[in-house]
């Protein structure tokens, strides 16, 4: 995983979106075992503390739980994680829509586009 952090954000709630980026795209799978909080921290270069406040921000979604003397898992609620994923490519999907319109295209022209430079893709 990257650890790319923004100094001007708080570290914690980007540490929550990376890991959640990597549970939603399969990298942890369900029901498997995250890392120790220290392990994470030192791969992030962050303090342990602000590591275990990423993860407690992530067991209050649902997508992470602890087991008392084995640590964190991601949980194995399937669709859980499938509706997490959707509503995040929603939300991305808006912002773009909306910067399109910003900058004058019509959705059909966006949806044109957007066609036009899957088919390049595709070629």
């Amino acid at each position: 995983m990257t650890w790319i952090l923004d100094p001007s954000r708080p570290i914690y709630a980007q540490i929550a979106e990376l890991v959640r980026l990597d549970i939603i795209s399969g990298l942890y799978q369900p029901g498997t075992k995250l890392p120790s909080v220290r392990e994470l921290a030192a791969q992030a270069k962050v303090n342990p503390n602000t590591m275990q406040k990423a993860l407690t921000e992530l067991e209050r979604s649902g997508l992470v739980h602890s087991m008392r003397t084995s640590g964190r898992f991601i949980t194995e609620d399937i669709d859980m994680i499938q509706k997490m994923k959707e509503n995040l490519a929603t939300d991305q999907i808006r912002g773009f829509l909306e910067k399109m319109s910003s900058m004058g295209f019509q959705p059909q022209d966006t949806l044109k586009l957007i066609e036009k430079i899957l088919k390049e893709e595709q070629s």
